[in-house]
């Protein structure tokens, strides 16, 4: 079993100069080597078929993130965005992973303890060289269905406006003015809001935002705990 080769283009007669964007950006900005040294071996697929580079996986679940995407509209992305794939290090007309790739991905990640290491070290990385402006902190959670639902670390998650889904939910706390990540935390879908709130507020967070779910006693005091100011949603106003 080994790794796909991917981001090999081929030569097209009167091809356009592609469109440099904030994500071309940040991927030269970052320093990829200790995620890539962190995920070698990480990832191989069972029955001979051979597996997506791990480093360009993280860096797809990096993109699902910042941008809120669920895995399905991450793997439509993929296909569809020349900055996504640029990003991640898939050519313009190759192969992207499906949803269920994703999926399996992340959990490999939770499983080995290294999804919140990793999305803080670049977080870490970034404010180094000033790409985090730290003047406020955004937290939200997204529900991330699970491929499957025999999937017994997944759980439901009810909604009053949508259907219930069976998965995850990704807890994360991003930049204001960046939208860049700077925690994540990731649970069974049915993980209450508030309970994960302080575990996801970076040190010094400024004013922090927040949505109804997180108008709670503890989770005020977590951030006036960490240096911040709470700015969150009374529950009481539409």
């Amino acid at each position: 079993m080994g790794l796909r080769r991917i981001g090999q283009e081929t030569f097209q007669f009167g091809a356009k100069a592609m469109r440099q964007t904030s994500l071309d950006e940040l991927s030269v900005l970052i320093d990829w080597a200790p995620a890539e040294r962190t995920l070698a071996g990480l990832c191989r697929s069972a029955m001979g078929e051979k597996a997506w580079p791990p480093l360009a996986m993280f860096k797809a679940l990096l993109l699902a993130t910042w941008h809120d995407l669920s895995d399905v509209a991450l793997a439509e992305a993929l296909e569809d965005r020349a900055s996504f794939r640029r990003f991640c290090g898939f050519a313009r007309e190759e192969e992207v992973p499906e949803r269920t790739a994703f999926v399996r991905f992340r959990r490999q990640l939770v499983a080995h303890g290294l999804d919140k290491n990793l999305f803080e070290a670049v977080t870490r990385d970034l404010e180094k060289k000033g790409a985090c402006v730290r003047k406020g902190t955004l937290i939200d959670a997204t529900v991330i269905a699970s491929a499957s639902k025999g999937d017994t670390d997944a759980a439901w998650a009810k909604h009053k406006s949508r259907a219930p889904a069976h998965g995850y939910k990704a807890h994360v706390a991003a930049d204001k003015d960046t939208g860049i990540t700077r925690a994540v935390e990731t649970t069974p879908a049915n993980e209450a809001d508030v309970l994960v709130a302080p575990a996801i507020l970076p040190d010094a967070p400024g004013e922090v935002y927040g949505d109804r779910a997180y108008d709670a006693l503890a989770v005020e005091a977590a951030v006036e705990e960490k240096g911040g100011t709470p700015k969150l949603t009374r529950k009481s106003l539409r």
